[in-house]
């Protein structure tokens, strides 16, 4: 049971909600606008310092109040833990067992969560960068020391680019290249790591909901049939020229096919919608083997854009991962469970058990 007790205060349309989940399956229904999606937000912002919905934190604050605070008890390594985070406009707070603890990494750490809300499409449609976080995501809980070396890639890449902006500064550039290929091959290295482990259940759960092969091709961000370090050589006129560094791993893509055909381009936005649950799902399946216990899921609203059929699928996978599942609904009715899961109703931002 990843999180025994939540509450929220201050978060959004939500003054104050204490919600205590049960081990495997909740639900959490009411109209729209109640604060259902509000409620999963700040579960998900507990794990991982950030909203799903809105990057300004302005505008998670409760109307009137200078910040929100929220604070659980989860089940991390074997023993429960009390986590919370406050924040304001002087940033983010995070608190560990009691102990401050610097950023955002230390939540995910503490409660390893997915989320497959109405946008989730964007893993298929959206740009490199949605596909680049799905598998660093992975990377992050399954390859131990990899938050540090993307961290210590991402350093070098800003400095490579401050230097391609200063004519004066291009002479030393050469010091950073050897170190932005050092590093940036050890993140393409991880990166296919976790693509291999994955990919059996990537083509498992794209398979069960979309009953297609679907494809997954790994693109590093420069032509692989040559070294980053050759790469960098042959963009060198043009990174001066932009101003940035246009080959590696910062542009790698995790290309989708489906039934042969480019999954981006193809598919209708309820497939979209399923391929990505595939994606979710499949990630959920490859952190849980590795870290030997269940994950949080949160399902926003998931019978959006789905027909009854894709619907059954999409939790039928979702009751086969023994995750722990807080899924929120229109309609108390709407979606079936393998057991009575613990019922709460939302309405004005109030939380009742139901």
């Amino acid at each position: 049971m990843p999180i025994q007790t939540f509450t929220a205060q201050n978060f959004r349309c939500l003054e104050s909600v204490e919600l205590e989940p049960d081990p495997r399956y909740t639900l959490i229904w009411g109209p729209n606008a109640s604060g259902k999606t509000s409620l999963l937000e700040a579960l998900a912002y507990l794990g991982r310092g950030k909203s799903f919905r809105s990057s300004q934190t302005s505008n998670l604050i409760r109307h009137g109040e200078r910040a929100f605070v929220l604070f659980g008890r989860v089940e991390s390594g074997g023993r429960t833990v009390g986590v919370g985070v406050r924040n304001s406009r002087e940033g983010l707070e995070v608190r560990i067992d009691g102990e401050n603890e610097p950023g955002a990494a230390a939540l995910a750490a503490a409660l390893p969560l997915q989320v497959i809300d109405p946008a989730v499409h964007n893993l298929v449609s959206g740009g490199p960068d949605e596909r680049r976080r799905f598998l660093d995501w992975i990377a992050f809980h399954v390859e131990p020391g990899y938050l540090d070396l993307w961290r210590r890639f991402r350093r070098t890449l800003k400095q490579r680019n401050a230097a391609l902006k200063d004519p004066a500064a291009r002479i030393g550039i050469a010091a950073w290249d050897a170190e932005f290929v050092s590093l940036g091959e050890r993140v393409d290295a991880t990166r296919r790591r976790v693509l291999e482990k994955s990919l059996a259940a990537l083509e498992e759960q794209g398979a069960a909901l979309l009953a297609s092969r679907i494809g997954f091709d790994y693109s590093p961000g420069w032509n692989a049939d040559r070294p980053l370090g050759e790469a960098l050589a042959d963009n060198a006129e043009r990174d001066a020229l932009l101003g940035s560094t246009q080959a590696g791993p910062h542009r790698a893509d995790l290309r989708l096919s489906y039934d042969e055909r480019q999954a981006r381009r193809l598919v209708s936005r309820g497939q979209q919608k399923l391929l990505a649950s595939a994606m979710v799902l499949a990630a959920t399946v490859t952190a849980q083997a590795v870290l030997a216990e269940p994950l949080l899921l949160l399902l926003d609203d998931p019978a959006a854009e789905l027909d009854k059929s894709s619907l059954g699928k999409l939790m039928g996978r979702v009751e086969e991962l023994e995750s722990q599942v807080i899924v929120t609904s229109l309609e108390r009715s709407a979606l079936s469970f393998p057991q009575a899961p613990a019922v709460f109703h939302v309405e004005h931002g109030a939380l009742r058990e139901a």
